[in-house]
């Protein structure tokens, strides 16, 4: 078989062999046995590496060396000559405009070496500016010669100094080269026999495994990793819509504080104390501490005024706001919570500035856990406070941001929320139920909220809230849902259930 025809495999490896039986027990050289085949270097070690995992059949020792390789640009002058040789040749009896032998592709390089070299002179004051001429009749180009040296392999007959110049030219470079020293192993054989790597039932009930080679089993090799430590899905996209809020512009909340007063939770959002949100039934309610103490005071007055009396051009709700009802301790019920005290927050700087905060964190609601309720779910929550905003402002800020996340096909339906009018849900069309899906509400606080705060007239705040689970689950789609939660799952009851609440 000749070389040609043997470039990998079982074929390349048996050339090998033979090649070895040829050469007796002294064995032979990687790269000499590459050269003998006509092979590159890389493709015989690759043979020698199958070999070695055949067992006994070759003993290969590795060695470095060092040997001088020319680089492309030496290449190119052991083909067409040294750069100061095709100057030389370029330029005719009558010389040559020095502008137009540098527009010559050697021209730069060739002529100072030439120049060094005295084959060729400047004339400064010839007629039509300087011109060049030849200083030689002709010239031998020792460049290309050693260079053709080395691409026979007989760098080491340059000598040393010949060698650096060349290298300092970047015609020649000094490759550190990895070889094999091959001898015959133990099992040496010219041909190559597939071991077997499994014992089978078939080979034990025919007894063929008395005939058979088996692979050697390594003990020491690491195993198939098993698979573990994968982030949660919910951890997947809630790390995405965080990088979408960052990107939009967006400070995050501070959300470590899952325990709220009902002030903060409720009344600061102009809630009424006889919501029916607020009742035990829906909210879970502390026993210790019960209540809590610290409160802004003028804040609060104001907070109680607008509820029972209304004020800045708000009726209010006309009932007997009660103070001890407002301090009762809670697990939050939204994040908007922490929205009401970064908003009072803005609102006492000396001077209003424009804001943009986020949050993702966990709320709490006391649900009767059955297949499309849970006690806690995450609510997402963006909040922009500006001079002027509109529901269009609203509108375009949910788009830019439901894109992000890759979700284009939307709608918006008109809803009530008590603390912010307008008020909109946000639908998704998901294409494997074939239906609109509820992803998130959306409003303008009112001012019967902000004022209280100490926001400046004219100061509008858009808003809008989703749980992280319905986006989590429309984004990965149904199949990668049944992955999740099982083959045998009836997906309506996934999308209405516990990971997908809506009413964040």
């Amino acid at each position: 078989m000749s070389p040609a025809m043997a470039t990998d495999g079982p074929a390349l490896a048996e050339l090998l062999l033979q090649r070895l039986e040829r050469a007796g027990g002294g064995g032979l050289g990687s790269l000499e046995a590459a050269a003998a085949l006509g092979l590159e270097h890389q493709q015989l070690v690759g043979a020698v590496k199958s070999l070695q995992a055949l067992g006994e059949v070759i003993e290969a020792e590795q060695r470095s060396s060092k040997r001088w390789e020319l680089t492309p640009e030496g290449k190119e002058i052991v083909q067409e000559g040294s750069h100061e040789a095709r100057v030389f040749d370029s330029i005719p009896a009558e010389g040559l405009p020095q502008s137009e032998l540098m527009k010559l592709p050697s021209g730069k390089v060739g002529f100072s070496k030439a120049m060094s070299n005295k084959w060729v002179r400047l004339d400064k004051n010839a007629d039509g500016g300087p011109r060049v001429f030849r200083a030689v009749e002709s010239v031998q180009d020792l460049v290309q010669e050693k260079l053709q040296l080395v691409q026979r392999g007989e760098a080491e007959s340059l000598e040393e100094k010949d060698r650096n110049e060349l290298k300092k030219r970047k015609l020649l470079m000094e490759v550190n080269i990895k070889t094999y020293w091959i001898r015959k192993g133990s099992a040496f054989s010219t041909t190559v026999t597939k071991q077997e790597t499994d014992l089978t039932p078939e080979m034990l009930a025919s007894g063929s495994w008395r005939d058979l080679k088996f692979k050697a089993y390594n003990f020491e090799a690491l195993g198939i990793m098993p698979e573990s430590g994968h982030l949660h899905p919910l951890l997947k996209v809630r790390t995405q819509f965080r990088q979408i809020f960052l990107e939009m512009g967006f400070t995050e909340m501070p959300t470590n504080n899952f325990i709220e007063s009902s002030f903060w939770n409720f009344d600061a959002l102009f809630q009424p104390q006889q919501h029916p949100a607020r009742d035990q039934h829906d909210t879970f309610f502390l026993q210790d501490p019960a209540e809590a103490t610290d409160f802004p005071t003028d804040y609060l007055k104001r907070v109680k005024k607008i509820h029972s009396q209304g004020g800045y051009g708000s009726q209010g709700y006309k009932y007997d706001w009660k103070l001890e009802e407002a301090r009762k301790n809670i697990l939050r019920t939204h994040t908007t919570a922490v929205s009401a005290r970064m908003l009072y927050r803005l609102a006492q700087q000396e001077k209003f500035t424009p804001a943009k905060y986020f949050s993702i964190d966990r709320v709490f609601r006391n649900e009767t856990l059955d297949a499309t309720h849970l006690a806690e779910f995450h609510q997402i929550e963006g909040v922009v406070a500006d001079y002027g905003l509109t529901l269009g402002d609203l509108m375009g800020t949910l788009r830019e941001f439901f894109t992000k996340l890759g979700i284009s096909q939307l709608r918006f339906k008109p809803a009530y929320n008590p603390y912010t009018e307008p008020s909109m849900e946000v639908f998704s069309y998901h294409r494997g139920l074939q239906k609109w899906v509820e992803v998130g509400n959306s409003g303008i606080f009112r001012p019967e909220m902000l004022l209280p705060m100490g926001l400046p007239e004219g100061v509008s705040v858009i808003a809008w809230g989703l749980s992280l689970e319905r986006p989590t689950m429309i984004k990965y789609g149904i199949n990668n849902i049944r992955e999740l939660v099982g083959h045998k799952v009836n997906l309506q009851m996934v999308y209405d259930g516990p990971l997908c609440r809506l009413d964040a």
